[in-house]
């Protein structure tokens, strides 16, 4: 069974009959944007960058992070900064996410605001008792740039970040624009759709499936279409010579971790499914050279991880082999513990299906390891408990179905419908040709 080659009869039929975004966000071609030509991939920022007009006579806020960079690896802060003489803008704040606008804070850690150094701008941490920007935080601003690599998983916070951002401009009149990025794992979606509002959470504040197979532009239109109750004023700067559907095989320009434990390409296609490691007392490899793309625990012996290997290399995955690994994690779970457990090879990109294998891997160390539990331990046992699995998966069948001994394959095939349905709905927001 490979997910990668479903497609919707309806969503086929949409693009068929050539369906547009139905928002006015403006299409670059039609602004006379210089484009490098069919096929060389111009991210948003570049194009931007080639016709700063858009910018004229506004003063900038800048939602960005390390991964806000040219191909060249040139900062989106600094190039912007740069250019505001010749653009006749001006920037005029800087605003962060998980992780800072620098990058290197750990996951989940409080992230404060602050001067930045280099550009003497104040940086608005969005990823602390304040998430949403206020109204303080954007008096000075006439528009909110969002320039930040997402990696295609509901869990990661960078695009709830752009929802709340995105509220807030709408709730006191700035114009919101996102400088688009490619997504990692391409365009197809997978996995539940979130129980909104039930397990609304900044891993996943609305109801979307866990990989949405949007860029960021993409899902920006979706939210302003389909969940914001106010609709921003929103301008998507679209990227030229963009091929969805080859971009998980075709990363062809430099990798900037999106946050310290996502330090290659190969860890962002594993992340959807092994980040639900996060939900057990397991490592999911955090504190080791491979984090997501290893996983163990001091209680897994050598025998055990062989076992394991054995296990989940003869269930008919696609495109990944699993070899017995062990490590000694210096932070997060199991610090300290030498421990065994399995290293995740991708052996085929396109084919390999990160949801799908998440949740063997989970079958299999419930299955095989007796000292495997959810990570609150027996507040799981119940269905009215919220447990991280819970929030993370986007819905409390997942965890009653693993616990019922449901094949991994019998519950990804339950999500069908949710999918189908979000891909009709999601259909009239992108932007490139599937």
């Amino acid at each position: 069974m490979n997910r990668r080659n479903w497609k919707s009869v309806a969503v086929g039929a949409a693009l068929a009959v050539g369906v547009t975004a139905p928002l006015a966000v403006g299409e670059p071609a039609d602004r006379g944007w210089p484009s490098k030509g069919r096929g060389q991939l111009e991210l948003g920022v570049e194009r931007l960058l080639d016709d700063p007009g858009l910018l004229e006579g506004q003063r900038v806020g800048l939602v960005t992070n390390p991964t806000g960079v040219t191909q060249d690896l040139t900062s989106t802060i600094d190039a912007l900064v740069a250019g505001e003489e010749a653009g006749g803008y001006d920037v005029t704040a800087l605003y962060g996410p998980e992780h800072g606008v620098r990058g290197g804070v750990p996951a989940g850690a409080y992230v404060e605001s602050y001067v930045d150094e280099r550009t003497g701008l104040p940086v608005y941490s969005l990823y602390g008792p304040t998430r949403k920007p206020s109204p303080e935080m954007l008096e000075d601003v006439d528009v909110l740039v969002f320039d930040i690599q997402d990696i295609g998983a509901r869990f990661y916070t960078y695009i709830w970040t752009m929802y709340y951002a995105m509220e807030a401009a709408a709730e006191n009149g700035k114009e919101f624009v996102v400088l688009d990025r490619p997504n990692p794992l391409g365009d197809e979606a997978d996995g539940p759709i979130l129980d909104y509002p039930e397990l609304s959470s900044f891993v996943g504040l609305r109801e979307i499936p866990l990989e949405h197979g949007l860029t960021v532009g993409e899902l920006a239109q979706y939210f302003n279409g389909e969940l914001l109750e106010t609709p921003a004023d929103l301008e998507v700067v679209r990227m030229s010579g963009y091929r969805s559907g080859d971009i998980r095989t075709d990363w062809d320009m430099p990798w900037v971790l999106p946050s310290p434990n996502i330090p290659t390409r190969e860890t962002a296609l594993v992340y959807p499914g092994t980040g639900l490691i996060e939900s057990i007392n397991v490592s999911e490899g955090r504190g080791t050279t491979k984090p997501f793309l290893w996983f163990g625990a001091p209680y897994i012996d050598e025998t055990e991880s062989y076992a394991l290997a054995q296990d989940l290399n003869a269930r008919g995955l696609d495109g990944v082999t699993f070899r017995p690994a062990s490590a000694t994690p210096s932070a997060s779970k199991h610090a300290g513990k030498f421990s065994g457990g399995l290293e995740i090879h991708i052996t085929d990109a396109e084919e390999y299906e990160s949801l799908r294998v998440g949740l063997h891997v989970l079958d299999a160390l419930f299955t095989q390891i007796d000292e495997v539990d959810w990570r609150e331990g027996t507040a799981c046992r119940t269905a009215q408990d919220e447990c991280w699995i819970d929030l993370l998966s986007g819905s409390k069948d997942v965890r009653a179905q693993l616990e019922a001994g449901v094949d991994p394959d019998t519950i990804v095939a339950g999500w069908e419908d949710g999918l189908e349905e979000f891909e009709e709905g999601a259909e009239p927001y992108r932007l490139y040709r599937r």
